[in-house]
């Protein structure tokens, strides 16, 4: 099935207050053009030295998500144009995306990642050092940054009965955490195996990759 069907189809089937961002991580610009002529204007990319090609070649209303580990000597390169960073899990992180955002006059959104797998591999904090964070008095300071949300990936496992309580779990997290941080309004969990499970749990942004562009080399 082409791009363009599946988008139409994925876009078909999520709720209409469920954000798809098409991972295109390692796929060509014509792939994500093909997306782009049929609307999509989400794209997700997991190494800001790709993210930057991509952004200085295709249109400039695309919105840029970064999804994987940001290093924070990288952070420069993508400050001028990111739309949200999602996996953000230090307070040390914030601080440089703060900094690199002063020096290109914006603010830049992000979402706090929350550890809910089993798997050492994935990164991610505990809800207590998140709220830990949100609570400084350094955090405080950083006004070129706004905390809009959490993130999750959840383990990599057929046993959906695991992966709906650790959705469970961050929506959860995210509940408690919409009441004291007024700007939080973004739950972004759910990939390609796994984001119906995650709508049900009450996710707001999807991240998909292959079911839209196709398996990966």
């Amino acid at each position: 099935m082409a791009i363009s069907e599946n988008i139409k189809k994925l876009k078909g089937e999520l709720p209409k207050d469920v954000t798809l961002v098409a991972i295109s991580k390692t796929k060509p610009n014509e792939d994500l053009l093909e997306a782009y002529d049929c609307g999509q204007r989400e794209f997700g990319e997991n190494k800001i030295q790709e993210m930057t090609e991509k952004w200085e070649k295709l249109p400039k209303d695309i919105n840029w998500h970064m999804v994987g580990h940001v290093q924070r000597n990288k952070v420069k390169y993508m400050a001028p144009y990111v739309s949200l960073i999602h996996a953000v899990d230090s307070l040390k992180l914030l601080k440089e995306i703060h900094k690199e955002a002063d020096k290109n006059n914006r603010c830049i959104n992000c979402l706090l990642q929350i550890k809910i797998a089993e798997e050492d591999s994935k990164f991610g904090i505990s809800a207590e050092k998140a709220k830990e964070i949100l609570d400084s008095q350094e955090f405080k300071k950083l006004d070129h940054i706004k905390v809009k949300g959490l993130m999750g990936m959840a383990t990599f496992t057929n046993d959906q009965a695991q992966v709906r309580k650790e959705f469970q779990h961050l929506k959860s997290v995210f509940d408690d955490f919409k009441e004291i941080y007024l700007d939080f309004e973004i739950l972004s969990m759910g990939m390609s195996g796994d984001y119906k499970t995650a709508i049900d749990c009450g996710s707001n942004m999807v991240r998909i990759g292959s079911d839209i562009f196709g398996s990966r080399n």
